[in-house]
């Protein structure tokens, strides 16, 4: 009996790769993802802080839009104090909704990466020529905007149909992060015979699945990042890896999760020494690099 797979990587244990240094010699490349997202009111998807009832939907609704009124200025203070760089995913409707949130991460030299257009949809139910022109309209969005098309791209809640890595690939994306089944970029096949890369993107260390499905509070989370990378950072003496934490700003943008948020960058910044604080579309640089020798 045969399983089917995904059919676009081999696989692959760590601990038979080629031994290799990321820039500067460094074994751990440390990247921090803030999700920007918006919400339809009174309709489509949305994290919920408590069972939501019928539309609008008017608790859930505001909660989240707290992220990006309240949390995400709250965070930035923090990120500025810790001149800690970001990769921005980034729902292209942020632009119409809040251009001033973009506008501060921009100053800040951060960067833009794909989310989809809201994550009040989800792109793996559509049709290819609707997947295609979500895909489309997004990026176009974050193009005009920011002077350049992004290098990456997450999915809004990670929903893949069978052909996203191809339309990324076609649509001029290097990157995706929607596969987090290893702790180093993996290339992936495209139907155009091309190829793109899947770079690590924390689930367990991702404020969401703890603190909105599993139900923890940012302690119990800020404890799960510092003991994930004090160990990560040993495990990168055997094989050179990535450790990425990833945040959204209606969830640890909340006053009484900002001193966790605190201790998360205070850990990360006190051993710049040992790691590669970077952006994932500089792992993807570094990596495309190390590939072509």
């Amino acid at each position: 009996m045969t399983l089917p797979g995904p059919g676009r990587f081999p696989y692959s244990a760590i601990v038979d790769r080629p031994d290799f240094d990321w820039p500067g010699g460094k074994r751990l490349a440390v990247y921090i993802a803030l999700n920007l997202e918006h919400f339809a009111f009174g309709e489509g998807l949305g994290a919920e802080l408590a069972p939501g009832g019928p539309q609008p939907d008017v608790l859930n609704w505001a909660w989240r839009e707290y992220g990006n009124r309240v949390g995400v200025w709250r965070m930035l203070d923090l990120f500025r104090q810790y001149e800690i760089p970001l990769a921005i995913l980034v729902n292209s409707e942020i632009y119409d909704h809040c251009p001033e949130v973009m506008d501060a991460f921009r100053a800040r030299g951060d960067e833009v990466v794909g989310h989809g257009r809201a994550n009040a949809e989800r792109q793996g139910i559509l049709s290819e020529a609707e997947e295609n022109t979500l895909i489309k309209e997004s990026t176009g969005v974050l193009t005009e905007q920011e002077g350049r098309p992004p290098k990456g791209w997450l999915g809004p809640w990670i929903p893949e149909s069978a052909i996203t890595p191809d339309l990324l690939e076609e649509n001029g994306y290097e990157y995706v992060l929607d596969w987090c089944m290893d702790d180093q970029p993996i290339w992936m096949k495209t139907r155009s015979g091309g190829r793109i890369l899947s770079i690590p993107y924390a689930q367990e260390l991702n404020d969401i699945p703890q603190i909105v499905a599993r139900k923890l509070e940012g302690e119990q989370f800020a404890d799960m990042v510092v003991s994930g990378f004090k160990r990560q950072m040993m495990n990168a003496e055997k094989q050179p890896i990535i450790f990425s934490v990833c945040l959204h700003a209606y969830l640890m943008g909340q006053a009484h999760r900002l001193e966790s948020l605190e201790r998360i960058l205070d850990t990360i910044s006190r051993n710049t020494e040992k790691t590669w604080l970077t952006r994932p579309g500089d792992i993807a640089l570094a990596f495309k690099a190390l590939s072509a020798k």
